[in-house]
């Protein structure tokens, strides 16, 4: 019986005698033979509730159990990536496996060799060539690296290395317009040319080019029909993490004869489902380096997190008690004058360049951005989806260039991906216990700058109890502060009265 631990190559038998036989259907499942009880087994070990199911329109009227099934039983059927948990599934229960072995025996010292070819104005890093050859061995990744570790560099590195490799195009998806321009803009900077080779793809603008290299949203092709897929001989996904799991899945299945396929992404959400529909979809998580690695070695910024608890005053607390859903108590956070007074306040005395996130464009955003800068002559730019990329480029590049910036902006586009070095200060002015969400947002502030020796993370939180029990965003802060300590951040925790 074969063996296998973690994420490594297990030792392959061959016969067809096998419990579990493993057989390649294409590049997006794996078919499983196996008798009727072994299919059940794997079927249950395969099924997952979705966390937050019951709240889904689907789940209340019952037309979806709120579970997901990675083994379709009437197929027999699995995605290809989660081929190593059924050797895992098979390996614990004692069951005999056969399965096939894809990987290449491409030598690490061809990689750096390959590397150098490149003639790239930056010198790699260990762990950044280690990513490279691992996801060339493989021909597929789910590479795990945090915000400032260099991922452009890594995609850009394999993309040069597929070029050449193979004849078909190659399509780079992101989760954001400025990020489109953002990977152009890198590979520049890394010696190539990118008005040669790559094609942007934003809302509006053609599908299609001669260019070799399309970079796009995925939000831009994913309704595309499975013939528009089939230029494409390597797939990326940056950000993998954010993608809607219909839309990624859509994509990935319009994909059956792309061998390579690479996902990268700063953090999983933490659950299950999602970790093995993301496994499923590319491989299994391939860890590069952690932002405490990170900062130990220098190469990113420190960081402080302030957590501050507002403690409301009495008055407010007894317009809160009438708060009964999650939903009624954010309306009461972004529309309390004092909680919004606090923050603006606190954005313009702060030193250097601060980013501050919010939730709710209308409703807290805009009078937010507004409030701000009736208490300063800084400059303060807005940022929503609303704004046009060309804007958001300037925003960026103003900030660069200056250090008296506040950029008021939603999480949804500036959370994930942005790119300004010189940003002293983040204030988390909307509660949200989504540890994607935390993880990126502090990734704003982590990329080094001769200005600033750390970044500063203003975490906002509200005491709006009245008695023992703690309100839903409270209880959220509690949960950020747990992800704070799992990171082994630097935190500390001021109760601040209203």
């Amino acid at each position: 019986m074969g063996k296998v631990s973690g994420g490594e190559l297990v030792d392959y038998i061959t016969n067809n005698k096998s419990d579990i036989i493993i057989t390649k259907k294409n590049d997006i499942f794996v078919s499983i033979s196996t008798d009727k009880g072994i299919a059940q087994e794997l079927s249950d070990h395969f099924t997952f509730e979705v966390p937050g199911a019951k709240f889904m329109p689907a789940y209340k009227t019952r037309a979806w159990d709120g579970k997901i099934r990675l083994f379709n039983m009437k197929t027999s059927l699995i995605y290809y990536g989660l081929k190593f948990e059924v050797v895992r599934f098979a390996d614990t229960r004692g069951y005999t496996f056969s399965i096939f072995d894809e990987s290449n025996g491409t030598d690490k010292g061809d990689v750096k060799e390959f590397i150098k070819y490149l003639n790239i104005p930056l010198e790699l890093r260990d762990y950044q060539t280690e990513a490279i050859h691992h996801s060339i061995k493989q021909n597929r990744a789910l590479l795990v690296s945090p915000t400032a570790s260099g991922k452009s560099l890594i995609i850009y590195c394999l993309i040069r290395y597929y070029l050449l490799k193979q004849h078909e195009k190659i399509l780079l998806l992101v989760p954001t317009i400025s990020l489109v321009s953002q990977m152009f803009k890198d590979f520049e900077d890394y010696g190539f040319h990118s008005e040669t080779n790559c094609h942007m793809i934003t809302g509006g603008k053609d599908k299609d080019s001669w260019q070799r290299i399309y970079i796009s949203t995925w939000q831009s092709v994913y309704k595309e029909k499975r013939p528009y897929f089939e230029k494409f001989g390597v797939i990326f996904v940056d950000e993998a993490h954010l993608a809607k799991a219909a839309s990624l899945k859509s994509i990935m299945e319009k994909l059956p004869d792309c061998k390579y396929r690479f996902g990268l992404t700063g953090t999983l959400d933490g659950t299950e489902s999602n970790k093995l529909v993301l496994s499923g979809l590319f491989d299994v998580p391939k860890k590069v380096v952690s932002t405490k690695e990170l900062m130990d070695a220098g190469t990113i910024s420190k960081l402080k997190i302030n957590s501050l608890i507002l403690n409301h005053s009495v008055p407010d607390k007894k317009i809160a008690m009438r708060v009964k859903t999650y939903q009624e108590e954010c309306d009461y956070l972004v529309l309390n004058a004092a909680r919004n007074q606090f923050i603006s306040r606190l954005a313009t005395t702060l030193e250097g360049n601060t980013l501050v996130l919010f939730q709710y464009v209308e409703k807290h955003g805009i009078p937010l951005t507004e409030q701000i800068r009736s208490l300063t002559t800084k400059n303060v730019r807005y940022i929503s989806g609303m704004v046009k990329s060309e804007e958001r480029e300037e925003t960026r590049d103003v900030t660069e260039a200056n250090d008296d910036v506040i950029i008021v902006a939603s999480y949804q586009t500036y959370s994930t991906g942005i790119n300004i070095k010189n940003l002293h200060n983040i204030i988390f002015a909307f509660p949200t216990k989504s540890q994607v969400r935390v993880l990126q947002s502090i990734g704003r502030g982590l990329r080094l700058h001769d200005s600033k020796d750390k970044c500063n993370v203003y975490d906002i939180a509200d005491d709006i109890r009245k008695g023992k029990k703690k309100n839903y965003t409270l209880n959220h802060f509690y949960a950020r502060y747990n992800i704070y300590n799992e990171a082994e951040f630097d935190v500390s925790t001021e109760i601040i009265n209203l």
